[in-house]
This record gives C-alpha cells, sequence and structure tokens, in this order.
C-alpha cells in the first residue's frame, strides 16, 4: 500500500526520516533555499517500510529540481524502487520535467528515465557536466603527495613559505568577510546568492562539518577556499584568490593544506571537488564521473511538440557527428 502526497513547504516534512545525509539532502539545505526565495513542489510516497522524497519546484510549466548553482548533484531522496509509483501519479501535475546534475553512479537516473518513458512520456538523456572525485583508498597525504605530477608537487614545496597559512574548523566571521573581498578580486564571476552561501557556512559549522583555509602574505588575505567533511566525503564548495597574488599561486597552496587537514585528522575516504571540468582539477583529482540531465515531456500535450522535434533533430545531429 503506497500514500502519496505533494508538499509546497518544507516545513510539511520536518521529520528526518525523509531527509538524507550529505550537504545537499538535508531539510536545513532545503529550508535555506526556500528562505532564498525558492518555491518547493515536494512529491513524497510511502509504503509500509520506506520513504521517497523529489524536492522539486515549479519553473514556468515545469517541474525541476529543488536545486540552484552551488549544489554538485540532484537526486530523489530515500528509497529509490519507489520511484516508478510516484512518477505515475506525477506525469497529472506538469506536461515537462527538467532534471539536471542527475548522479551516474546509483543507478537512480535509469530509474527515472524507465519510469516516465513507461509512462508513455518521451525522454531526453544527456551528458550534463563532469564531477572530479578522489577516493583516497587508504592513502595518507604524503603518499597521496607523491602520486601528484612533479609540477605540483614543486609549486607547493616553493610557494608555501612565501604564505601565512590558517585552517579552522569554525565559522568566523571577519574571515568570511576577508573571503569575499578576495572573491571580488578573483577571477570568478558574480556570486549567485552570497547571503545564502554564508547562511550554509554558518549551518555546516554548527554541525561541525565546516573546514577553511585563508593565506596571507605579509599580512594582507590573498587566498581563500571553503570545505566541509560530511559522512568521509570531503567537499570542496568554494576556491578564491586575489588576481594580483597568482605570481605567489595561494590557491595550490591552500588546497594543499587542506588536503593534508582532511586526510590526515579528518580520514576522509573521498574528495569531491564538484562540477566542472576545470583542468586545474585533475591535477589533484583521480576519477571523474558523469552528471546527467533527463527531460521528460509528455507527448500528449501540444506545446511539447516542438520540444521533441527539437530534441530529436539534435539527437540525429549529435549521433551523426560521434560517428
Amino acid at each position: 500500500m503506497t500514500a502519496i502526497s505533494y508538499h509546497d513547504t518544507v516545513k510539511d516534512c520536518t521529520d528526518p526520516v525523509y531527509w538524507g545525509d550529505g550537504p545537499f539532502s538535508r531539510h536545513g539545505w532545503f529550508e535555506l533555499l526556500e528562505k532564498a526565495g525558492h518555491l518547493p513542489f515536494l512529491a513524497m510516497v510511502r509504503d509500509d517500510e520506506d520513504t521517497l522524497l523529489l524536492p522539486l519546484e515549479r519553473e514556468d510549466d515545469t517541474l525541476a529540481p529543488l536545486t540552484n548553482w552551488y549544489v554538485f548533484t540532484w537526486s530523489p531522496i530515500g528509497e529509490i524502487r519507489l520511484i516508478a509509483p510516484l512518477v505515475q501519479d506525477l506525469v497529472g501535475r506538469a506536461d515537462r520535467f527538467a532534471f539536471r546534475k542527475l548522479p551516474e553512479e546509483d543507478g537512480v537516473t535509469k530509474l527515472l528515465a524507465e519510469a516516465f518513458a513507461d509512462a508513455g512520456w518521451f525522454t531526453d538523456l544527456r551528458r550534463d557536466d563532469v564531477n572530479h572525485i578522489l577516493p583516497l583508498a587508504g592513502r595518507n597525504y604524503d603518499e597521496y603527495l607523491a602520486s601528484r605530477p612533479g609540477p605540483l608537487r614543486s609549486t607547493i614545496k616553493r610557494k608555501a613559505a612565501r604564505l601565512d597559512v590558517t585552517v579552522c574548523d569554525r565559522f568566523n566571521a571577519e574571515d568570511w568577510a576577508a573571503y569575499e573581498v578576495i572573491y571580488s578580486a578573483s577571477w570568478k564571476p558574480h556570486e549567485g546568492d552570497p547571503a545564502l552561501l554564508r547562511a550554509f557556512a554558518i549551518m555546516e559549522s554548527d554541525a561541525g562539518r565546516y573546514r577553511f583555509a585563508i593565506a596571507r602574505h605579509e599580512g594582507r588575505p590573498v587566498a581563500a577556499q571553503f570545505w566541509t567533511v560530511d559522512g568521509g566525503t570531503a567537499y570542496i564548495h568554494k576556491l578564491a584568490h586575489r588576481r594580483d597574488a597568482d605570481s605567489l599561486s595561494p590557491g595550490t597552496v591552500l588546497t594543499a593544506a587542506l588536503m593534508k587537514q582532511v586526510i590526515d585528522l579528518d580520514a576522509v575516504e573521498m574528495v569531491d571537488f564538484g562540477t566542472g571540468d576545470d583542468a586545474y582539477k585533475r591535477d589533484w583529482m583521480e576519477q571523474t564521473r558523469t552528471r546527467w540531465s533527463l527531460t521528460c515531456v509528455n507527448p500528449r500535450a501540444p506545446r511539447n511538440w516542438p520540444r521533441i522535434a527539437k530534441a530529436r533533430a539534435a539527437k540525429l545531429v549529435y549521433g551523426t557527428r560521434d560517428g
């Protein structure tokens, strides 16, 4: 016996049984999104043993993941065997679903695509992004560092002495303000929602998961990084350095300092560098995972016909190029 319900606020779903582990699947994270102006559409299915929650939001005529640009991945939360009955009911709530940053490693992407296809919907699955990760496999920091490219190891050795590095595990308003100044002077694009990021950092600090490092040169902050340690994984959320400090390689020195912290002191099993196929990530990470986008549209809705035609044409073009 299954029961399906829908909710327009995370306040309806405060029981921990509905939520998962990790930085982007806890109730607190979605509460931050709602406070930031997102409008949740939470789809839930329960049976006698398990629950499954799809945190969604409405974007015009589309239901999409309740997420934002800070998130590494998005996935249904709970028992994925319940995807099929939930989707059978969910297809009556919108004519289009657009999932992004779906993982490849737990089978959920395949199950979602199959559930919508079984409901008679057109599905379009594509590569969305790349997630760089580092499985430690029991190595300590020195063993890990010895496997890094020679130029990277040389840079760390030459530049570290020129910088004063501080690593902390508690949020400090002064250090965070220094990070925001550094970010504004970096090569990074405009920060999406600095207030939400700060609130997230404070939340993670209160939970004991916060790791932050700042590098100073002659007393001036020149680089900062924000990580979290969560369930055996270190997540690299934000990193920035001043453009006028490029010659000091402060980002490299800070990453090395935090790597030593999370590997030798926090004893993590994995480091997750988030999404984006930036070249510098390959110096630190050893494996990649694909993040997928899945668009599902109701072929019986006339407004979807141009979308389906466009998607089929794109598949034909891409297929020809690949061949």
